[in-house]
């Protein structure tokens, strides 16, 4: 009975963890290499943390974390990443959650965010949690994905901006 983990605890990160939340996102991002993407550079990132809304972290010292920005208004989940050795504890289920929380504090009505539509921790993970692929999109979501195809993200498989609604 009981929860296997414990609920992490979920807080604003700081600037002097960023750094270390880069390594984070390298890492989980090596788990895309096991399904033909990648290896990835992660050359943007210190610009997205610098300029975000909300960076959380889970756990001190992180395991995990969010970096949302917004764009057309909407925030929009740029990063979202555990390290390997935390995966499947729950962790980026409740980033995600307390990122929903601050979304409707604000009050935003939606979140957006890109992902491979296929790769199972990846789109299919967030259908799961009601994030649904957008038809039609903004214009600074419709850059992104053009960015996306640019730096040839669509060559490892099909990606897709989606969106929940809060």
């Amino acid at each position: 009975m009981g929860n296997r983990h414990p609920r992490p605890s979920i807080r604003v990160g700081r600037p002097d963890e960023f750094a270390g939340l880069r390594s984070i996102e390298f890492e989980a991002d090596r788990l895309f290499e096991s399904v033909g993407i990648g290896p990835f550079t992660n050359e943007e990132t210190e610009d997205h943390f610098d300029q975000a809304a909300l960076v959380l972290v889970a756990g001190d010292p992180p395991a995990g974390f969010v970096c949302v920005e917004l764009v057309d208004g909407i925030p929009h989940i740029w990063q979202l990443a555990v390290h390997p050795n935390h995966g499947r504890q729950g962790l980026g289920r409740a980033l995600l959650g307390a990122t929903c929380d601050w979304a409707r504090r604000e009050p935003f009505d939606a979140i957006t965010l890109t992902a491979y539509r296929d790769v199972p921790w990846n789109g299919p993970f967030y259908e799961s949690l009601g994030f649904v692929v957008m038809d039609t999109l903004t214009p600074e979501l419709w850059a992104i994905r053009e960015h996306e195809r640019s730096i040839g993200d669509d060559d490892f498989g099909p990606r897709v901006a989606m969106r929940l609604s809060l």
